[in-house]
């Protein structure tokens, strides 16, 4: 992902359902997008990344960074993050980048709906590398109630909660054009079992259009994430248990 400054970012995309990820010996781009695309996230949402983003903060010295989860969600439809899960966004800062992370930021919740909390803990570095996931012992860096923004503007600021799906895709003419991939569960299961279109319509349809998802954002100093005088990034996200 290029981006109009000093710092190159690299967002490698990954799921991490039930902590099965594994360590990656590269940094380059990814275009991806995740959407419940297997039986085990679709009966398991909160275990399901969607999309990681980065992107230039609010002045030229930060930056943000965004992981996604749990879409589709109807709009009208309560959701919280999962108690037992492990949300994390991972750094590899190394020039060369040898694909381990240096620095994680980890989130955990309690509680449900309006009242569930969040705690923050990082940037730091990990306690296990890879798919050895475990919570930091160091002080929490935010904490407070969720759909609310917190921490400091002039340092690490933070809001978890429901957001409109920012992906765009036509999932019910992408599910006739590869039916083995359509879901389980829910009206586009009920698709055909053979193709039936070869291509998507033109104008395109966002399927994804007023579905909510469970964002994780956090803006930052560079700084806080840089090593030395490296101007590359590996980003990447995990939810476990």
């Amino acid at each position: 992902m290029s981006v109009p400054r000093r710092i190159k970012l690299a967002a490698l995309l990954l799921v991490a359902a039930a902590g099965s990820i594994g360590n990656l010996g590269l940094l380059s781009r990814a275009v991806a997008s995740d959407h419940q695309d297997t039986p085990e996230v679709e009966l398991n949402p909160r275990c399901d990344i969607n999309d990681v983003y980065a992107f230039p903060g609010s002045t030229d010295d930060r930056i943000v960074l965004v992981m996604t989860t749990s879409s589709p969600i109807q709009a009208a439809t309560a959701a919280s993050f999962d108690n037992d899960k492990l949300y994390q966004i991972k750094i590899d800062n190394d020039d060369p980048s040898d694909g381990v992370e240096d620095l994680v930021l980890q989130f955990t919740f309690s509680g449900s709906g309006t009242s569930q909390t969040v705690t923050l803990r990082g940037p730091v570095a990990p306690v296990n590398t890879g798919t050895s996931n475990r919570i930091s012992s160091s002080s929490p860096t935010v904490t407070g109630t969720v759909a609310t923004p917190l921490g400091s503007a002039s340092d690490i600021q933070l809001f978890c909660g429901l957001r409109d799906d920012p992906f765009f895709l036509d999932l019910d003419r992408f599910f006739r054009i590869i039916p083995d991939r359509k879901p389980v569960t829910g009206d586009l299961s009920m698709l055909p079992d053979i193709p039936t279109e070869s291509c998507f319509r033109d104008p395109g349809v966002d399927y994804l259009a007023g579905f909510n998802t469970l964002g994780i954002i956090v803006e930052l100093p560079e700084s806080r994430l840089t090593q030395g005088t490296s101007t590359r990034l590996g980003i990447w996200g995990t939810i476990s248990r």
